[in-house]
């Protein structure tokens, strides 16, 4: 669930910015809800990283199917450390992937990340204990902070389709830089997930897969 009430986040949006005023008015409410637990959104960011949706969708489906569990029923960290590789190498997946969902797995079962820590980790501490697993990078730490968390403060620079957003909405001459977004999104404060999600809705298309979104870095 959110972390902070989405009527007083669009309430502060329309105040502190007029050009995103106009956006929300067009897009309409801010309907983000956050999804899954810690361990099955990590674990669905890798299966989505550099795969089309429907192709990362059709692999993990076969590896839930391989795990005797579905996405409803996620797979737990024991039960993916259990499988054979080989098995799980014929469900679809990437030696890098198996690699990194391996990796990921470990870390919750051995106990180096618990469901529970997050609550208690600021935004930054968040992404340093989550980078920590390989083949996740800032840009999937904080759509895991946005979609997964439910934080009402982040703002993804590197993200392909924020910059996007910011240069059409804004009417920039190019693609925005880091330091522009962040001094236009600086009256946001402290609701730019919000802000960013409208920036997405601007242009009209989906959400990004976690994991899959252009990005600088994994």
């Amino acid at each position: 669930m959110l972390t902070y009430d989405r009527e007083a986040a669009v309430a502060h949006l329309r105040r502190a910015d007029p050009v995103l005023a106009r956006v929300i008015d067009s897009v309409g409410p801010f309907t983000l809800e956050p999804r899954g637990g810690p361990f099955p959104s990590l674990a669905r960011a890798i299966f989505f990283q550099q795969l089309a949706g429907p192709a990362a969708r059709a692999i993990m489906k076969r590896v839930l199917d391989l795990l005797g569990t579905d996405d409803e029923r996620f797979f737990a960290p024991d039960e993916f450390l259990a499988a054979a590789d080989e098995d799980l190498r014929a469900a679809g997946l990437s030696r890098q992937k198996l690699a990194y969902l391996r990796d990921l797995a470990d870390k919750f079962a051995s106990g180096q990340l618990r469901d529970h820590e997050f609550a208690e980790l600021n935004d930054e501490e968040v992404i340093s204990r989550v980078s920590s697993v390989k083949g996740i990078g800032r840009w999937t730490a904080e759509m895991f902070l946005i979609f997964s968390l439910g934080r009402p403060d982040v703002l993804p620079v590197d993200d392909l389709g924020v910059r996007r957003g910011f240069q059409q909405v804004y009417g920039l001459d190019g693609m925005p830089s880091p330091e522009q977004m962040r001094s236009i999104a600086e009256p946001w404060r402290p609701f730019r997930s919000a802000g960013t999600w409208y920036m997405w809705r601007s242009l009209g298309v989906a959400l990004p897969e976690q994991g899959r979104e252009g990005r600088a870095g994994a």
